[in-house]
């Protein structure tokens, strides 16, 4: 797990995480802002998505957990999380704030601005 540098924020509000190769492959980066930090995943397909590093069971961090097709496992109580949606797998309920990510040659991008059907807890 890296932590991104905060590189070019365009005058959409897209802020320039890095290259996809830096994300490592089933695994995340994390990009610290003033609202949180944000956990940037990357699966073994090479899709991107980013959640608030932050597990709505117990607020366990993320980013250190196992990326399997397209959830993450938090590393504190085993909850899966989807990547896409951000919503715990059932029986388990709750969700992760996630956030916008797009990819342009090569470049992730993120938005800060949290999906609203899915607020932090």
């Amino acid at each position: 797990m890296n932590q991104a540098q905060q590189r070019v924020t365009d005058t959409e509000g897209w802020l320039e995480v890095g290259r996809i190769e830096e994300i490592p492959s089933l695994g995340a980066r994390v990009v610290r802002t003033p609202a949180g930090d944000i956990a940037v995943f990357r699966n073994a397909d090479d899709e991107i998505f980013a959640l608030r590093d932050k597990c709505p069971h117990k607020g366990g961090p993320l980013s250190q957990g196992i990326v399997h097709g397209r959830r993450v496992t938090c590393p504190l109580h085993d909850w899966k999380i989807h990547l896409d949606t951000g919503l715990a797998v059932a029986p388990d309920e709750g969700c992760a704030a996630r956030f916008p990510v797009k990819v342009d040659d090569g470049v992730v991008h993120l938005s800060l601005a949290a999906d609203e059907g899915c607020p932090d807890r």
